[in-house]
């Protein structure tokens, strides 16, 4: 069996410039104001529109990522309807085939240390999971019957795709304090990126979070 830690990789995101550059040209169809685009007008555009709420024009821009984390973590996610996902299916994916080791991979719990008996109670009944799978698949099961075994700290792989304006209710939504642990595991270093790349976009939501991210992430 393998532990591993959850992570994300941005795959899909214009740089800050271009998408300041979108959603100003988009956003100036509102106001017929295309006459006063310059150089070192869409910074300013964009978070003026931040600040009136005027938040349906950074619809037009978005972000790909690809999750690493536990399925317990991604049935919360695709309650976010507006987007879209692609999922590692464990209908498909025989994880008692060489191609995967002929072992389960499940993402460590951030909230048990490794020397409690709450963490050897896990690691007890992800061990015993992995047996009954295995045995499952070694005794002819295909994986779509054997997986009725396998744990909700399973590791998956979820790419996800929304416009910037659904990103940001994700992370209202699951980088806050009673968001489950997990969740927050991935959005809250996950935000710090996309403020990074686009802090006219997120700059008020990161500045919520921000002694968060830097006790936990930074």
């Amino acid at each position: 069996m393998k532990i591993v830690e959850p992570c994300f990789e941005i795959l899909a995101m214009d740089d800050g410039a271009e998408i300041l550059r979108r959603i100003e040209t988009a956003g100036r169809v509102c106001y017929k104001s295309e006459d006063r685009i310059t150089p070192g007008s869409a910074s300013g555009f964009v978070r003026k529109l931040m600040r009136s709420g005027h938040h349906s024009v950074i619809e037009h821009t978005g972000a790909t990522v690809r999750i690493v984390c536990d399925r317990g973590v991604t049935h919360e996610l695709v309650r976010h309807r507006l987007a879209s996902y692609s999922q590692e299916s464990t209908r498909y994916a025989n994880y008692g085939r060489e191609k995967f080791g002929r072992e389960i991979t499940v993402i460590k719990p951030c909230f048990w240390p490794e020397d409690s008996p709450e963490y050897a109670l896990w690691h007890k009944a992800m061990l015993a999971a992995e047996q009954a799978y295995l045995t499952l698949a070694a005794a002819g099961a295909s994986a779509q019957q054997a997986r009725c075994v396998l744990p909700t700290s399973l590791k998956t792989e979820i790419v996800v795709t929304c416009n910037l304006r659904e990103w940001r209710h994700i992370f209202e939504m699951r980088c806050a304090p009673g968001a489950h642990p997990q969740m927050r595991q991935v959005a809250l270093p996950l935000l710090a990126q996309m403020h990074k790349r686009a802090p006219e976009i997120f700059a008020e939501i990161f500045a919520k979070f921000e002694n968060d991210i830097s006790q936990k992430f930074l």
